[in-house]
């Protein structure tokens, strides 16, 4: 008797490590953007700001990184799955084409803007490998005029 219950056991967590390692080969990927680029003016401590923004204005994934001798570049990670609706009550199907339309990038000192680019995902980026995506060509950014450049 202990050997059936043991033997149906082992049978159940079978089936249950067999239907998970599937699911999770069919997940969506992880994909990155690379922002990167220079700014004429930079003052110190000096921050650039990346901010994904998806159709119909949803934001998204955001990173920043301090200005280090007037370049930077900055990875953003976002994942691909977007949810289909469900169907007659069935599970939703996995969609792995969500992706950002608009990269608004911003370069921030002593709490004050000083400079706004919005970049078309499509236009402005290339995809170099399955998951990342980089800029076509790097960007530039103007800090405020009369600032010593950092050294």
């Amino acid at each position: 008797m202990v050997y059936g219950v043991f033997k149906a056991l082992i049978g159940t967590l079978s089936i249950c490590v067999i239907s998970s390692g599937a699911l999770l080969h069919a997940g969506c990927s992880i994909d990155t953007i690379m922002v990167n680029g220079r700014v004429e003016h930079a003052q110190r401590k000096g921050t650039v700001k990346v901010q994904l923004i998806y159709p119909k204005d949803k934001i998204g994934e955001s990173g920043d990184v301090t200005v280090d001798d007037g370049s930077f570049r900055i990875p953003i990670l976002f994942f691909t799955q977007s949810r289909a609706p469900f169907l007659n009550g069935t599970i939703p199907s996995q969609k792995c084409a969500r992706k950002p339309k608009t990269i608004v990038v911003l370069l921030i000192a002593n709490d004050q803007e000083y400079d706004r680019l919005s970049l078309d995902m499509a236009k402005d980026f290339k995809k170099i490998e399955p998951s990342t995506y980089v800029l076509r060509s790097e960007i530039l950014l103007q800090g405020p005029e009369g600032t010593t450049p950092m050294q």
